[in-house]
C-alpha cells in the first residue's frame, strides 16, 4: 500500500481572494521523481491543464520545467491576481500507484474551513472538478457535512455554482466546479452540448480551448 501524501502545503497570503482547490498531484510528485518538463509546485504536472489555460488566459510566457524559476512564474501571478492554492486531500493510501481519484483510499482531507476562517478575505473556492467521487467538491461536500454545513445551489449549469455561509460569521462563499483541467476529462468535455454546438461551428475548436472559455470568467484575468 503506497502513503500518497501531498507534497505541497498550501499556497496562502492574506490578501488572496479566491482559492484554487483540487486533490493531490501524481504520486512522482510525493517520491520526489519529476519529469524533466514538470514543475515542482501545485498543478505542475506536465499532463495537467490548468497552467496552460491559466497561460493562454493571462499571456504569461510560462516555463515548463523543473526550475526554481518555473515555479517563481507561477507563485507571482498567483499573488498578483489574489489567488490561493489549497487541495483539499491531505494524503491517501493506493494499491496501484496512479493518479486516479478513484484510487484513493483511508483519504485525510485538509480543514479546508479553517483555512477559510484564518484567511478573510477569500470569497471563492474554484474546485478543479465537479461532485463526481472523490473529486475536490464531493470531498468539500463530506467536510462540509462533518461540521453540519452544505452547498446551497446557485446554478445548475456547468460549471455548477453554490455557496455556503461560513460559521460565526456574515460570510457567503460561493463555489465553483470547474471542468477538471485533465486528459481524463475529456471524454466529458467532447459529451456536453454546449461543447458540440461551438465544436461544429469551428472545427478546430477543442477542449483545451472549452476550459479557457470557461475559465476565464471565474479567473477574472485584467482586461
Amino acid at each position: 500500500m503506497f502513503l500518497h501524501t501531498h507534497p505541497y502545503q498550501p499556497f496562502l497570503f492574506h490578501e488572496a481572494t479566491k482559492l484554487i482547490v483540487g486533490t493531490l498531484p501524481p504520486p512522482r510528485f510525493t517520491k520526489g521523481e519529476l519529469k524533466a518538463d514538470d514543475v515542482d509546485f501545485c498543478y505542475g504536472s506536465r499532463n495537467g491543464q490548468l497552467w496552460p489555460i491559466l497561460n493562454k488566459i493571462f499571456n504569461l510566457d510560462l516555463k515548463y520545467e523543473t526550475t526554481d524559476f518555473a515555479v517563481q512564474q507561477r507563485k507571482n501571478f498567483l499573488v498578483k491576481h489574489k489567488i490561493g492554492v489549497c487541495d483539499i486531500v491531505e494524503s491517501a493510501q493506493r494499491d496501484k500507484i496512479d493518479a486516479s481519484d478513484l484510487g484513493m483510499q483511508h483519504i485525510k482531507l485538509r480543514n479546508l474551513i479553517g483555512y477559510l476562517q484564518q484567511y478573510e478575505n477569500i470569497d471563492t473556492l474554484l474546485f478543479t472538478g465537479g461532485n463526481s467521487k472523490n473529486g475536490p467538491e464531493y470531498f468539500f461536500r463530506k467536510h462540509l457535512r462533518e461540521q453540519e454545513l452544505k452547498l446551497k445551489i446557485v446554478s445548475d449549469v456547468v460549471p455548477r455554482i453554490h455557496e455556503f455561509k461560513l460559521p460565526f460569521s456574515n460570510r457567503i462563499i460561493k463555489t465553483v466546479s470547474l471542468t477538471a483541467p485533465s486528459g481524463a476529462a475529456n471524454r466529458a468535455v467532447g459529451s456536453m452540448d454546449l461543447y458540440k454546438k461551438l465544436k461544429a461551428e469551428n472545427p478546430i475548436f477543442n477542449t483545451l480551448d472549452f476550459r479557457i472559455m470557461q475559465y476565464r470568467e471565474f479567473f477574472n484575468p485584467i482586461s
